[in-house]
């Protein structure tokens, strides 16, 4: 069948009053004007058919845009669905097809939604029901002019303040997009003025809250535990990390950031670097670093020991022992004086105290008779300029500083010749003022042979030396003089190696990034 007697037909089951183009639109399930009896359709390209005629969307209700705006458009709304009146249209429920057509206003489309004096702030005309009088434009006009006469008397115009509170003077719409306003005339003028006077007052408000934003960001980033939190303060970086500057620290990042775990984003990797290295160095609890970083306890627990891992795994490198001609080349003073060239390493011992563990062969093995507690012993061998070069695994409690010292790797390091020195606890036959000295001797490294040294002036002034350094470590690191739990004793998982010999290797390789205590004792002689 034809089209245009499809179209023939339909209309003379709607009404002969009806043309052809008419009919086939309303076939085609058009969007049409909500307002009763109003007979203006759109297509579906939204295209008018009426020259002229144009269509509107009901406001919207914005609730985030500050109190005053909010009960604005709330009450605005709530106007366009009275003046409308149709059973399924509600303050909450409008179809987005339901629009309002610009036959229903006096200017042909709504008035800028901060001028509710407007006569075309709320559909007015042609509504088909006398519940809501047609609004008068007159008496809008002539308000205009009398604050129009007011402005030229140089009466003080009404303005905007900066909580966004809108003021009695009326004004004006700013330009409107394609879709709802037109090109104004001349005869908008005032409305113009009166509106520059307002979007000053908003663009003013706008600029002071971004201000505001920006420094609450700044302050927040502070508190944050943040890149910023540490930024430009070196003696905060050195009180939370133990590390010298924050370039070090951002160093140490970037070095590990490739391998860092990437499954937790709760957590930034600055923010894991600083959660562990906050751990070592002041030995906060698994909870008060939760509540610090925003975290729960599982998420603390598990980002300290993937990270510490990596810096296992990445700091090898810095717990170095040295070559000979090295050690030689940088032999301070007061070593030179005493022994010559010859001292290769000072060694010691030191406990950390570790949980009772439920088996029993265990809590044989690590309890220390001399503390009356369940110990491990670490023997660390420190350069004379004060790096350290060894780092043993963790011994059980009983077990004698001389029987760690000879079944450690240690011996193997030595050359003929060698002198170590030791501050206290190895059992060397002669001792001189509690400083001892061994001689390894050509028959082999199985066993330090005691050396006779003349106690002076020098020896004495030498002892501060070796007492600074064997103690430098667990200075710097605190977590190393705590309490540690037995979990943190077990194996890893495929290898041969604990959890608590990871942090020790750690805090140790951590400490050569620092400034060494013999150049600071140096100065100050």
């Amino acid at each position: 069948m034809h089209v245009g007697s499809l179209g023939q037909g339909i209309c003379g089951i709607i009404g002969s009053n009806l043309d052809v183009n008419v009919c086939i639109l309303h076939v085609e399930m058009v969007n049409s004007c909500c307002v009763n009896n109003c007979v203006v359709n759109r297509d579906q390209r939204g295209k008018p058919i009426a020259n002229g005629l144009r269509f509107f969307n009901f406001p919207a209700w914005k609730q985030h845009t500050g109190t005053q705006i909010s009960e604005l458009s709330k009450r605005r709304r709530m106007a366009w669905v009275a003046a409308v009146r149709r059973k399924h249209i509600t303050f909450s429920n409008i179809p987005r097809h339901m629009r309002v057509c610009s036959r229903h206003f006096h200017k042909g489309k709504p008035a800028y939604e901060m001028l509710d004096c407007d006569p075309d702030w709320v559909p007015s005309l042609h509504l088909g029901h006398t519940e809501v009088k047609p609004t008068d434009s007159g008496r809008f006009n002539r308000r205009l002019k009398r604050q129009q006469a007011l402005k030229e008397n140089n009466a003080e115009p009404a303005t905007l303040d900066l909580a966004g509170q809108r003021s009695e003077m009326v004004k004006a719409e700013p330009p409107d997009d394609n879709s709802q306003m037109d090109e104004a005339g001349p005869k908008d003028n005032t409305v113009e003025t009166q509106e520059c006077s307002f979007c000053s007052c908003r663009r003013a408000e706008i600029n002071r809250l971004l201000e505001e934003n920006r420094k609450l960001k700044e302050e927040l980033s502070q508190i944050k535990m943040e890149e910023d939190f540490l930024k430009d303060d070196d003696v905060k970086v050195t009180y939370y990390t133990g590390l010298s500057c924050f370039a070090v620290l951002m160093g140490v990042l970037t070095q590990l950031l490739p391998c860092l775990p990437q499954t937790n984003r709760r957590l930034s990797p600055f923010q894991m670097l600083l959660l562990t290295l906050m751990r070592l160095r002041l030995n906060l609890p698994i909870q008060h670093i939760a509540y610090l970083f925003s975290v729960d306890r599982k998420t603390v627990s598990t980002t300290f020991r993937d990270t510490i891992g990596t810096l296992f795994t990445h700091l090898k490198p810095l717990v170095l022992w040295p070559e000979r001609h090295c050690l030689q080349a940088t032999m301070p003073r007061q070593f030179v004086e005493a022994f010559g060239n010859r001292v290769a390493v000072i060694v010691d011992c030191f406990e950390m105290i570790i949980g009772r563990a439920s088996n029993l062969k265990a809590r044989a093995q690590t309890f220390s008779h001399d503390t009356n507690k369940h110990t491990l012993k670490y023997l660390i061998g420190i350069t004379p300029r004060g790096a350290i070069s060894f780092i043993s695994q963790g011994w059980g409690g009983p077990v004698s500083d001389e029987h760690v010292t000879e079944n450690s790797s240690l011996l193997n390091k030595l050359l003929p010749g060698d002198l170590v020195l030791a501050d206290r606890g190895i059992d060397i036959r002669d001792s001189v003022g509690g400083l001892m000295c061994a001689e390894v001797k050509a028959s082999g490294h199985s066993r330090l042979n005691a050396k006779d040294v003349e106690e002076t002036r020098q020896m004495a002034h030498l002892r501060v030396h070796v007492e600074k350094l064997s103690g430098c470590v667990r200075t710097k690191y605190i977590i190393l003089n705590g309490n540690v739990p037995v979990s943190m004793v077990l194996p890893c998982q495929g290898e041969d190696v604990t959890f608590l010999d990871k942090i020790v290797f750690v805090c140790c390789a951590l400490t050569n990034m620092c400034p060494s205590v013999v150049m600071k004792l140096q100065t100050m002689t």
